[in-house]
């Protein structure tokens, strides 16, 4: 049996038969590093575990993360749509949704005539920053767009991760520009497979109860929202990006009706038909691919591009 080092996952209940190998902390993987093998592991030998690099006991299994970020007994991390955007319920309003459109017809025209562009950089920088009219992380008025101004980085990550997904993919490139009512399953597939956010932290009220083993009160509880996505207990192929999958089960943002929530939709659904209809013959630029870097956050960072193919 392998010697557990400084640092490795601490079992909630040892075994002194059949227990599974040592597994380093969270912080032993670097951002460049893929982490849904680190993941898997966790999912199938680690399922609650607690983790000294970061001070928090980790969920992996998409069943426990679901319920433990519905649960109210785990306090703060709140990610938009949970209960803290109850108060703020409503659809975005018409306007915001014109400005989304033209900010995405703007964003897009302006680089199609270019020979290289790096979409982060260009698009998904600039598009949720346009949707609340150029207010950008500046101190957030009253009204839905100020209360979606410190969701903008994630929804900045969200699209750059959304058009790894799509635009590299010719057969996915070619179902969503004919049926652009597919769009949509897209955007929350994407969220499934590839969150902008891979760790909500939160903190346990009192002593609660999971499949792994009890969680102590006043722990701290790292929700691994990446890791459930892809939970083969809850996903076919969960590696798979499929635009067929009826429920993605996403779990970057809870289910409440936050104009965050809808915000980012819809700057995933105009921004790609926008990118679509000003660079028909958009193509990754020679010799790139894209690749997601991060442990806590993940997204790619570039995402050069050759508007004019």
């Amino acid at each position: 049996m392998d010697a557990a080092a400084p640092g490795d996952l601490i079992p909630v209940q040892p075994s002194a038969t059949a227990r599974p190998a040592p597994l380093p902390g969270l912080l032993s993987q670097t951002r460049e590093q893929d982490p849904y093998a680190y993941y898997r592991r966790l999912r199938e030998d680690h399922p609650l575990v607690h983790d000294p690099s970061i001070g928090a006991w980790l969920l992996s299994r998409y069943a426990d993360v679901a319920a433990a970020l519905r649960d109210p007994r785990l306090v703060d991390g709140r990610r938009p749509g949970d209960r803290a955007c109850g108060r703020h319920r409503g659809a975005v309003p018409l306007a915001m949704q014109e400005v989304v459109e033209r900010t995405s017809y703007v964003l897009a025209h302006r680089i199609a005539r270019r020979e290289q562009a790096d979409l982060v950089e260009e698009f998904c920088r600039w598009l949720p920053t346009g949707s609340l009219g150029g207010r950008g992380r500046r101190a957030p008025a009253a009204g839905p767009a100020g209360r979606c101004v410190a969701q903008l980085s994630v929804r900045e990550m969200a699209l750059a991760s959304f058009f790894a997904n799509v635009l590299g993919h010719p057969d996915r490139v070619a179902a969503l520009r004919r049926v652009p009512g597919l769009i949509g399953r897209a955007w929350q597939e994407s969220l499934r497979r590839d969150p902008p956010v891979l760790v909500v932290v939160r903190r346990a009220a009192i002593e609660i109860r999971v499949s792994g083993g009890t969680i102590p009160a006043g722990a701290a509880v790292a929700c691994l929202v990446g890791a459930a996505g892809r939970d083969p207990d809850r996903f076919r192929e969960p590696d798979l990006f499929d635009l067929t999958r009826e429920d993605s089960g996403q779990l970057t943002f809870g289910p409440g009706d936050c104009p965050a929530v809808e915000l980012a939709a819809l700057e995933a659904d105009h921004g790609l038909r926008a990118l679509f209809d000003a660079m028909p013959r958009l193509r990754w630029a020679d010799g790139f691919r894209p690749a997601a870097t991060g442990l806590f956050t993940r997204s790619p960072r570039s995402l050069l591009v050759r508007p004019c193919g």
